[in-house]
């Protein structure tokens, strides 16, 4: 997707669109969907994702919500720190997205010097 321009504030609520992402809105509530408990939903969701996306897409989509899921509670659960590097390169998108508002900011703010 080199030279697309992305909202990355679609991410971040209902309403915003698709955020310049195939299905973005999709991807988004179905994102949702997982994470929350009604189960209708979830179900409603998935089926919506499951008639834009091939089987194989959708097994990805899954993939990343599940790997993402689990390595940022590990992350926030022991508390690891975002590394320099990082925090240098995802300045723009963590101030973008107001980031530091979440509870697990707090693991990382001597790393930016907050």
């Amino acid at each position: 997707m080199s030279g697309t321009t992305v909202d990355l504030a679609a991410v971040d609520g209902a309403g915003r669109g698709d955020g310049g992402v195939t299905h973005g809105a999709a991807l988004v509530a179905f994102t949702e969907a997982v994470m929350g408990s009604d189960e209708a939903r979830l179900a409603s969701e998935r089926q919506q994702l499951l008639g834009l996306l091939s089987p194989e897409a959708f097994v990805d989509v899954c993939a990343v919500i599940g790997m993402f899921n689990v390595v940022d509670r590990v992350a926030d659960a022991i508390g690891i720190p975002l590394d320099p590097p990082l925090a240098t390169m995802s300045a723009a998108v963590r101030a973008e997205l107001d980031l530091g508002r979440f509870a697990s900011a707090a693991n990382s703010r001597h790393v930016l010097g907050e």
